[in-house]
């Protein structure tokens, strides 16, 4: 049995608890064809289906206070897991208990028109974030002066690069007020000055917030930001722990993984 349960009661010592959790999702693929196939079809390529485990038999669980990092190499299911957290993807089986509102940064842009202007695009936000219409107004001039874009954010965001329009989306996520912070690659995006200010922001919030989920490929941030850390590898938890323990866990993987082969994408 599969289960998301959000709450908005605030006396649990939790922020979130993941429990036994699997996600599993159905892909397709072009099948390169056979001479007899291809004749067959007339060259068209098989669709092909293809079942991926991206996580599996998962279980843990944050308490208040925690800034919970999240490691791995590409395809290890750490997107998945944040999504899963988020409500944006479903459990295959096992369950998923949060406390509170979860503002995400889990793909930076993604949702914004960019037919409309970055100012435009933070009212947008906000209302997706669940606040009223006044309240988004309030913070609508704050917030666009926090991503430092200038005259830009009165400009469609066709025009901005993907670094300015990943400072609109962190300046949307990080200034909702959320019970749960949940930033996915958020930190590697911007100069060294952005950077700075992002990571000042997500200490303040840290200290409001319930919990905060960052993934990054950068294990200086997650050293730095967070006070536990889990490693996956495709799908399976293979450590938690403090993070300069868990980091150096993951790294003696890399470096024995590394010598065993130098064709794998790590």
């Amino acid at each position: 049995m599969s289960s998301l349960s959000v709450s908005s009661n605030g006396t649990s010592k939790y922020a979130v608890k993941v429990d036994d959790l699997s996600i599993t999702y159905r892909t397709t693929f072009e099948r390169k064809p056979t001479l007899k196939t291809a004749l067959v079809r007339f060259g068209r390529g098989e669709r092909a289906v293809k079942e991926v485990h991206a996580i599996k038999n998962v279980s843990f669980e944050v308490r208040n206070g925690s800034a919970m990092g999240i490691i791995g190499a590409n395809g290890a299911g750490k997107s998945t897991l944040m999504r899963a957290m988020a409500g944006i993807l479903p459990p295959t089986s096992g369950s998923i208990e949060v406390w509170g509102r979860a503002s995400t940064l889990l793909a930076l842009g993604v949702g914004f028109n960019n037919a409309l202007s970055g100012r435009e695009n933070i009212i947008l936000g906000g209302l997706a974030s669940g606040l009223s219409r006044k309240e988004v107004e309030e913070r609508a001039d704050q917030i666009a002066e926090w991503t430092e874009l200038g005259d830009f954010i009165d400009m469609p965001m066709r025009t901005y690069s993907s670094g300015m329009s990943a400072r609109v989306g962190f300046s949307v996520a990080v200034h909702m007020r959320p019970d749960i912070l949940m930033i996915d690659e958020a930190l590697s995006t911007g100069d060294a000055h952005f950077r700075e200010k992002a990571n000042a922001k997500m200490a303040e919030l840290r200290e409001s917030a319930r919990a905060m989920f960052l993934v990054s490929h950068g294990l200086g941030s997650i050293k730095e930001m967070c006070n536990e850390a889990i490693w996956l590898d495709h799908g399976t938890l293979m450590m938690r722990g403090e993070p300069e323990e868990v980091v150096d866990a993951y790294m003696k993987f890399l470096k024995v993984k590394k010598s065993a082969t130098t064709t794998e994408d790590i």
